[in-house]
């Protein structure tokens, strides 16, 4: 067994009770973890205890740097080096943050979050695929909250389809912003989570912020604004096109979607399918691709998508 010291307070933040990091690092890593004051205690195979040492010691130089830690981050930290990840992750988190306030500082929880968040600093035009819980809304979202609060842009715009109701919404009751809500309702929590909700109903009330259904895109050019197009999936091939080709001077698009979970009818063709098919190559245009492994919500939730993805596998 191996003893290492480090503050109590950074021990009990990243292996406290009230966290999965030690069962987690324990069935990952084959190895007996535990705390005690100022002392952590591995007890496992020679390559095991290397291996979290000097996990453990990143994370802490992380600590010192003045950068909140959790224990996501200590799994986080595991999952890039599982992956290859092999340059210092106070580097990565550094370059990967997103600052929408002093208290809202967003994280990459995973490399292929820090390749999202590159692609779409980098491009004008970046494409996030993949499962429910990847962050891939959250992510776009937050970068359109920093590029306002930087005024690099003077607008916010997010879309979705309404696919249940066919975007013929007039059997449903209230106006067009309550019967558009629902289907809306997801775009609304990311904000809520990055920005105080009395400024964003500030900035929606002054147009700097729209929240709204694809078909009201048509026919506007769009300058100066972070465009967001989310469950992307669901548009059909010229609903994609028609988004597309709203984009203006001095903006940027973000298009996201999990093409597992088409909603339209078979006969259509998922515009998002279609995008992947015809876009690859133009550069100023990014792809990037989330799995179940990016998954950042319960760790239930990566084994329910991997046992759906077996079951299809499967014919069933």
């Amino acid at each position: 067994m191996v003893s290492i010291n480090y503050p109590p307070d950074f021990l009990a933040t990243v292996f406290g009770t009230e966290n999965d990091s030690i069962p987690f690092l324990e069935e990952n890593l084959n190895a007996k973890i535990s705390f005690r004051d100022d002392s952590l205690f591995i007890d496992g195979e020679e390559k095991s205890v290397d291996f979290l040492k000097e996990l453990v010691r990143e994370i802490y130089t992380i600590y010192m740097s003045g950068i909140k830690v959790s224990a996501e981050d200590l799994k986080t930290a595991y999952l890039l080096k599982k992956e290859g990840y092999k340059e210092d992750f106070l580097s990565f988190y550094r370059e990967s943050k997103i600052v929408c306030s002093q208290s809202r500082i967003v994280f990459p929880k995973g490399l292929n979050q820090g390749r999202y968040i590159s692609a779409m600093k980098s491009n004008d035009c970046t494409f996030g695929i993949g499962p429910a819980g990847t962050g891939k809304t959250f992510l776009a979202v937050a970068m359109a909250v920093l590029s306002l609060k930087e005024k690099r842009v003077k607008r916010i715009i997010l879309a979705r389809p309404a696919v249940e109701a066919g975007e013929k919404l007039g059997f449903l009751p209230g106006d067009m912003a309550e019967k558009v809500n629902p289907y809306l309702r997801p775009l609304y929590d990311s904000l809520f989570d990055l920005m105080d909700v009395e400024r964003v109903h500030k900035l929606m009330e002054s147009d700097i912020i729209e929240v709204a259904p694809i078909a009201f895109m048509r026919g506007r050019t769009l300058n100066d604004s972070f465009i967001i197009l989310d469950e992307a999936q669901n548009t059909t091939r010229e609903q994609m096109k028609m988004f597309l080709t709203r984009l203006g001077f001095n903006s940027k698009v973000v298009i996201t979607g999990d093409i597992t979970q088409i909603d339209i009818e078979p006969s259509r063709k998922s515009g998002l399918v279609n995008a992947q098919e015809i876009l690859k190559g133009i550069k100023g245009i990014s792809f990037i691709y989330f799995s179940e492994k990016d998954v950042v919500r319960h760790s239930l939730v990566q084994k329910i998508i991997k046992a759906y993805e077996m079951s299809n596998g499967r014919g069933k």
